[in-house]
């Protein structure tokens, strides 16, 4: 292989496919990156067994083949030359010798022999959306799925296709989070992806319109993002009717200024830290609602003037499921829903209803 390339195409790529990467593997070559040349194209990707990225620059291909250098070290090369344009060629004996400027480096590589191949699949479904809508649908979901092993079906997001809308849910047993999109599309599928994929996926997209495709096939999916693709295994298994778990009415409602209600549950939130945990208090009141939380480091209370429509309720939340949901809204103002102190508390648009995030309540201690 001979080629020669622009150094900043080369550093963008080698980073973005390196978080497919493996950092310690049973089998060598997981560690490092699959380089091909074949025609005017430089292939790059990497695979961990459970995602692949992968990716083209443009290139000036003058002999073709195929490589596998080590992906630590290679950024660490690139990132570091000292001119735009650098060369790269390998031998028989799998050295490659990198060169750009006055610097020179000769480094051993593995055969692609050694590398597995990514993931190759039919077709079942496909979707097409913008690479701004998909960014918002995952950023406003993914931080909701679970990240206990031990039910591996919700490390993962469910995607549903029904009636021409795409809804994203997450949940972890504590808290869902749901994000619904008119999409334009005929199918009738549902599949769930990986968490970690979805957080890969979030890095390559762009806040613009840009169309991201959504190839789908019976066990895996690939995302299609500019000139990358992300190929991925998906979970299988029966995911909980999450349309179930939302209550259907509400004795208390309030609708509130997102900003101020962060605000005041992050004032609560430093009565707390990663070691304990004590629920924030929260009583809605007619025309006020009153926070206070207390743990070994001390109390705090607060006070926001507010609309309490229907009943007056006292509910305990965790502090840190809350902020959560609050810092992934899209609108200045949400609606709060109710149904007593042992029910979920529903957050949603003022109007519509494409978001849906649930906080399940803590149990509050009597106070003396």
């Amino acid at each position: 292989m001979k080629i020669s390339c622009l150094r900043s195409d080369l550093q963008t790529a080698i980073s973005n496919v390196s978080r497919a990467v493996s950092s310690k593997s049973t089998i060598p070559a997981l560690e490092g990156v699959l380089v091909k040349a074949y025609g005017d194209k430089l292939n790059i990707s990497g695979y961990n067994l459970e995602i692949g990225i992968t990716t083209d620059i443009e290139a000036t291909i003058k002999e073709e083949g195929e490589i596998v250098i080590s992906a630590r070290l290679f950024f660490d090369i690139v990132r570091n030359l000292p001119e735009e344009i650098l060369t790269i060629e390998t031998d028989d004996r799998l050295v490659i010798y990198i060169q750009c400027g006055a610097a020179d480096y000769k480094i051993t590589g593995m055969s692609s022999v050694e590398y597995p191949d990514l993931p190759a699949f039919e077709q079942t479904d496909g979707i097409n959306l913008s690479s701004k809508t998909l960014r918002e649908m995952i950023r406003q979901t993914v931080y909701a799925v679970s990240e206990n092993t031990a039910k591996p079906i919700y490390t993962g997001s469910l995607y549903e296709i029904e009636n021409s809308v795409l809804t994203i849910v997450a949940i972890d047993g504590y808290r869902m989070a749901v994000r619904r999109e008119n999409v334009t599309s005929d199918s009738e599928t549902s599949f769930i992806v990986p968490g970690k994929t979805q957080l890969e996926i979030l890095k390559l997209l762009s806040d613009d319109e840009e169309p991201v495709d959504i190839i789908i096939g019976q066990r895996h999916i690939t995302f299609k993002v500019k000139n990358y693709r992300v190929i991925s295994r998906l979970i299988e298994g029966i995911f909980i009717d999450y349309k179930t778990t939302i209550p259907s009415v509400a004795k208390t409602e309030v609708v509130i200024n997102v900003k101020r209600l962060t605000n005041s549950v992050e004032r609560m939130s430093l009565m707390n830290n990663e070691r304990m945990q004590s629920p924030v208090r929260c009583k809605f009141l007619g025309d006020e609602i009153r926070f206070s939380c207390a743990s070994a480091v001390g109390s705090a209370s607060d006070t926001i003037g507010v609309t309490v429509a229907g009943d007056n309720v006292e509910i305990g939340f965790n502090n840190r499921y809350m902020l959560d949901a609050l810092k992934n809204v899209d609108t200045d103002e949400v609606k709060l829903e109710l149904n007593g102190p042992i029910s979920p508390i529903v957050i949603k648009p003022v109007q519509g209803d494409n978001f849906v995030s649930i906080v399940v309540p803590m149990r509050l201690a009597n106070e003396g």
